[in-house]
């Protein structure tokens, strides 16, 4: 297959990240601003749609591989649709965060070394400052904070993530 097939073949394969490619007039400048609206579609960067996108903006694949790895908020790997970060500064430490960490594990069924569930619904992290010592320990689902907690209240949040996602997928009678 030609060169030129291939990446007709490839664009194909890639409908919105060309339209987002395309909302962005190509411009190799906007970079970052591409990655983040890429992300925000497949939740994850793919490694393939990396390759894409230095050939769609004529730069270095090498380029494109440095600021997906340079900035924290990029992920290569898939994230789930629920990101559950565990604080591990000073002040949640202190007040056993890492309980926290075995629990949301447990509760999952994460084994050591696995962040993401199989159906893509959570991932964990733990992250090292949260900037909310006073509400020790902190969890933030996504972009909410929840604070002041305890085994029990993150088992109980995750049930509550996990019941509504079941209430959605439930068609309406």
């Amino acid at each position: 297959m030609s060169t030129e097939n291939q990446s007709i073949v490839m664009a194909r394969k890639f409908d919105k990240v060309c339209s987002i490619l395309e909302e962005h007039s190509y411009d190799p400048n906007k970079l970052i601003t591409i990655l983040q609206a890429i992300q925000t579609e497949y939740r994850y960067l793919p490694e393939k749609i990396l390759s894409f996108v230095a050939t769609s903006l004529h730069i270095s694949p090498a380029k494109v591989y440095g600021v997906a790895t340079f900035y924290s908020h990029f992920a290569l790997k898939p994230k789930g649709k629920y990101i559950i970060k565990v604080c591990a500064g000073t002040a949640c430490h202190v007040k056993d965060s890492e309980l926290l960490v075995h629990t949301v594990r447990e509760k999952l069924g994460l084994n050591k070394g696995e962040d993401t569930t199989p159906d893509m619904l959570f991932t964990i992290e733990t992250v090292s400052c949260l900037g909310a010592c006073g509400l020790a320990p902190v969890v933030v689902v996504n972009e909410e904070v929840f604070s002041f907690m305890t085994k029990e209240k993150t088992r109980k949040l995750i049930d509550e993530i996990i019941h509504k996602e079941v209430k959605v997928e439930e068609p309406i009678s």
